[in-house]
């Protein structure tokens, strides 16, 4: 997370210069002759600075290599908010912490600012599959496993976006429409 030490290291994707990294994508973009772009928002979700890097390259990259259209993917914090409080006796019941995401600003974007939400609750066990496969980064104890499945399916069942020059409100629900 921002400020560990770890970002600062020789190699880390944080350290990585935007343009060089923006110049490697954008060949790939290019030669795949790609129509989506998929990145983060610019606060990596919720603060990680190798997501916001993800977001500073990807952007660079996809203007370098004309990829028409770029996704920047976010949670809708507003959303959030709505399901811990929904979901607060239950998880408390099932001894889950739950964050305290107040008025975070670096974690997700405002509904207002989100375009394009993608159902994927039919696949939110294999999201939680990839989740602890993430064991150095997610612990078994975290909010994020621990939920009870339909908290969990509320919580990570949508896929949020924000697409420049479209909004506002969502208005897509399909990255590959009209493709």
């Amino acid at each position: 997370m921002m400020g560990e030490v770890t970002n600062e290291l020789a190699g880390s994707f944080w350290t990585a210069p935007v343009e060089q990294a923006a110049g490697k994508l954008a060949t790939i973009l290019r030669e795949e002759q790609a129509d989506v772009l998929t990145c983060y928002d610019d606060n990596g979700g919720y603060g990680h600075p190798d997501h916001i890097q993800v977001h500073r390259v990807g952007m660079r990259a996809a203007e370098l290599a004309g990829t028409p259209r770029v996704y920047q993917n976010t949670m809708n914090r507003d959303h959030f908010r709505r399901g811990l409080g929904a979901f607060a006796e239950q998880a408390t019941a099932a001894g889950v912490e739950l964050p305290d995401i107040g008025e975070d600003e670096n974690f997700g974007k405002p509904e207002s600012v989100i375009t394009t939400a993608v159902d994927v609750a039919a696949y939110s066990e294999y999201k939680r599959s990839a989740m602890r496969a993430h064991a150095s980064q997610i612990s078994e104890e975290s909010f994020f496993l621990a939920l009870p499945e339909d908290a969990f399916r509320y919580a990570f069942g949508t896929e949020w976006f924000i697409r420049d020059g479209q909004g506002p409100g969502v208005t897509e629900t399909d990255l590959l429409a009209g493709l």
